[in-house]
């Protein structure tokens, strides 16, 4: 349906309509604030928009209404429309009394937050909550304002949705139209020539591009039209430190390592913030208690390293680490060009293992998706979607697309997820009524016609198959460490994950000493997240070994 209205912002309170629509003022230049005085009148109002074909970005109630039980009401407005955001507003007079009552349902996830009602003017703690609802249902939900990028696609093919979703998780504005329309025609006409699909047209001034519109044949493309190559990279030859990999590890290091003078590269296969960066909400991370996404949270990590002097390129994987020998620097070799550094820091992470079934891996891009994929969930509305995986990312995906998809079913082999998933989210899940759990359960096969349509899934218990309906595919299986490309001098266990300090086989001691707790085997090399040996799977452990490395790399450079 076409928006033919700004999105709306819903005020449901009986007894502090007028406070709240005054202090919702400053808001109605971009949003159509309404006000009701009833949970019935606001599943009215609410149903009247949707059928307009409007948008609903936030509803705020009150913590007490007169014709149906909170709970009741905010399960209500959520069946209506499970994309907004959802705030409870306590008097000032109940905070004491309402607050610790709801937090069992704020931990499951029944509303986004409860926020006391102002009791005066520019309270902007109260508004700083609400505009960071506000942007976050923006980045995942609401159509961008602006394009920076435009897409021209005839089609969402595997192509056009892996740029997609490139572009969203760095955090670039852009839109998808389709040749026929007039932005289509525009672009077409600029490119000059024959079209193929997708066009990528950068529309932003920038003197130092040449070329603004490409076809790509892979996100790569985009990415060096965008943000270039490695070997645009100056910094005097010789960097102090260059990073592999830009997931929590590797940003945390960034920031700390440009921050205390050194010179520093990042270099990332594909866009910053790794896993951590495809969670569409992470609630469990220190200093955020109204939860951040994880594009949210690597974005502000990226622009925070390059305030310091931090170079990020994105899209060019590492072919080989060349050792530096003799006191020579270390090489990252990519196809994109050379990065050489004093010291080196291995912070890839890891990524999903494979399902293993040859008719699934052909629909990748259509329908079936490694990783949360959050640009494709949108366009799961209406469907039967699978979520394979039982760790806190496949929890955090399932949630996100119960957004839009009409049943969700997480696939775990295990009997269940307490084993395997923080209980915060199991809460969610639990009390989501489109989200189920279907344990001691594996999919063995699967197809369609050109997109996914149907999954065959296997009792482990039993050894019974049943074919389902589906409409999606998330496969967020396990872990495999990213580190084909290091040397031979660089240990790693039997599993494929880089070892450090005592892990270090004694051969490759220094004497009797072994390497510091983040150094690997070979000198210079450090390792820190999900890719070293041991480490705990958490983006905050992660984002702590990435600080810790800095002073490590210090040592290292020190002269003798």
């Amino acid at each position: 349906m076409t928006q033919h209205n700004p999105p709306a912002i819903v005020l449901v309170s009986a007894n502090h309509a007028d406070d709240l629509y005054v202090q919702f003022g400053r808001y109605q230049a971009e949003y159509r604030v309404e006000c009701v005085h009833s949970a019935i009148e606001a599943i009215t109002l609410l149903s009247s928009i949707r059928s307009q074909g409007d948008s609903v970005a936030l509803i705020v109630t009150e913590s007490q209404l007169p014709d149906m039980n909170l709970l009741e009401a905010v399960a209500a407005f959520r069946s209506v429309v499970p994309t907004a955001r959802r705030v409870v507003g306590i008097h000032w007079s109940r905070f004491s009394i309402d607050t610790p009552a709801l937090r069992p349902a704020l931990q499951k996830g029944k509303f986004d937050v409860t926020l006391l009602i102002p009791r005066g003017k520019r309270d902007e703690e109260f508004h700083y909550a609400i505009t960071e609802l506000l942007s976050d249902w923006g980045a995942t939900v609401g159509p961008p304002e602006v394009e920076v990028l435009r897409i021209v696609s005839p089609a969402l093919t595997p192509l056009t949705m892996a740029v997609r979703d490139f572009l969203d998780r760095m955090g670039m504005p852009n839109r998808t139209h389709t040749p026929d329309s007039p932005q289509g025609r525009e672009t077409i006409e600029e490119f000059g020539s024959e079209p193929t699909f997708p066009l990528v047209h950068l529309l932003r001034e920038d003197a130092s591009i040449d070329t603004k519109i490409i076809a790509p044949q892979s996100v790569r493309d985009v990415s060096t039209l965008v943000f270039g190559r490695p070997s645009d990279i100056e910094v005097n030859t010789i960097a102090d430190l260059a990073i592999v990999g830009a997931g929590p590890a590797g940003l945390a290091a960034a920031v700390y390592a440009a921050s205390e003078g050194l010179s520093t590269v990042v270099v990332e296969s594909e866009a910053v913030g790794g896993q951590a960066g495809t969670s569409s909400m992470i609630r469990n991370y220190l200093g955020f208690p109204r939860g951040i996404s994880g594009m949210r949270l690597a974005q502000r990590a990226r622009n925070q390293a390059i305030r310091f002097g931090a170079q990020i390129t994105t899209g060019w994987p590492v072919a080989t680490l060349t050792p530096g020998i003799d006191g020579e620097p270390h090489r990252i070799v990519t196809e994109g060009g050379d990065v050489c550094a004093r010291a080196v820091l291995i912070a890839t992470g890891v990524a999903y293992r494979r399902l293993g079934v040859p008719a699934l891996e052909e629909l990748i891009g259509v329908g079936v998706h490694y990783g949360a994929a959050m640009t494709a969930a949108r366009e799961m509305e209406g469907r039967d979607v699978f979520v394979v995986g039982g760790g806190n990312s496949a929890g955090q995906a399932a949630v996100h697309l119960a957004r839009y998809a009409r049943s969700v079913t997480i696939v775990v082999r295990r009997a269940d997820l307490t084993e395997t998933m923080s209980q915060y989210l199991i809460g969610e899940i639990a009390f989501n009524p489109r989200v189920t759990v279907r344990g001691s359960s594996e999919v063995v096969d699967g197809g369609g016609n050109g997109s996914l349509e149907w999954l065959e899934l296997r009792d482990s218990v039993t050894g019974t198959t049943e074919r389902c309906p589906a409409g999606g595919l998330f496969l967020l299986l396990g872990a495999a460490p990213n580190c084909e490309w290091l040397p031979p001098e660089v240990d790693r266990d039997e599993n494929g994950y880089v070892l450090t300090g005592r892990d270090v086989a004694k051969a490759r001691w220094v004497g009797d000493l072994p390497p510091a707790s983040l150094a690997t085997s070979l000198p210079g090399v450090f390792a820190a997240g999900d890719i070293r040996g041991g480490s705990m799977k958490r983006v905050a452990a992660a984002t702590g070994e990435g600080a810790s490395v800095v002073p490590l790399v210090h040592d290292y450079l020190r002269p003798a």
